[in-house]
């Protein structure tokens, strides 16, 4: 943790996108776009704020052992790989989205998912996946993917899918369709706990900002 640069730890896509307003709000500009730059170090309007590039699903590594001082990670990275010492104050609100069970159209769900029952099911969230199922007293066979999740039930791969749903066109065109909600999914604001203390005053401000866009959002 370098102590007189405060690192952001941000993902490419979408989380990035609806990022930017949030930022515009603390008064930080990233003076590169990552989807056309090479850089995974970005520099921005303050020659102490800089913003690092990583996986989504790296975002809370990234924090938790003081490499970034805080990032915005989905609610979704945090239930499945945990959030131990991390600090997060806010939902953010952005970029929302569902987990939700699918399956192939026709296929009857509701009657082999039955307490008891077997099932196997593809998906990158085997954690989320696991204890869903396990709430419900059905016994899964979970086969980890890392991608094309929504062809696994076309070629049989697996009676279902677990994966985040945003408009459900992907599921449409593939002939699938969402059969259960498992829990709502926004960004979340987290921060690394020393960090919070060592950096408070330049931290602050940034999460007083974040808070006062958030609420501005909603309320229109």
């Amino acid at each position: 943790m370098t102590n007189n640069i405060l690192t952001i730890a941000l993902s490419k896509g979408r989380i990035f996108d609806e990022t930017l307003p949030l930022l515009a709000s603390a008064n930080i500009t990233p003076l590169e776009n990552p989807e056309t730059s090479r850089k995974l170090i970005i520099p921005t309007n303050h020659d102490n704020i800089r913003v690092i590039i990583v996986r989504a699903s790296d975002v809370p590594v990234y924090v938790r052992y003081g490499a970034a001082d805080f990032g915005i990670a989905g609610k979704d990275v945090l239930i499945e790989h945990g959030d131990n010492g991390l600090y997060h104050p806010l939902d953010l609100k952005i970029a929302k989205c569902r987990m939700m069970v699918a399956v192939r159209k026709g296929f009857d769900y509701a009657s082999v998912s039955q307490a008891g029952s077997r099932l196997r099911i593809a998906t990158k969230y085997p954690n989320i996946a696991r204890d869903h199922f396990s709430q419900k007293g059905v016994h899964v066979d979970i086969i980890k993917l890392y991608g094309s999740m929504e062809l696994a039930p076309l070629v049989e791969l697996s009676d279902a899918i677990v994966d985040l749903v945003s408009t459900g066109n992907t599921l449409k065109a593939n002939n699938l369709e969402a059969v259960e909600h498992i829990c709502d999914i926004s960004s979340q604001l987290i921060i690394n706990k020393a960090s919070l203390k060592l950096k408070h005053l330049q931290i602050q401000p940034i999460i007083t900002n974040f808070t006062n866009a958030v609420e501005k959002n909603s309320q229109q």
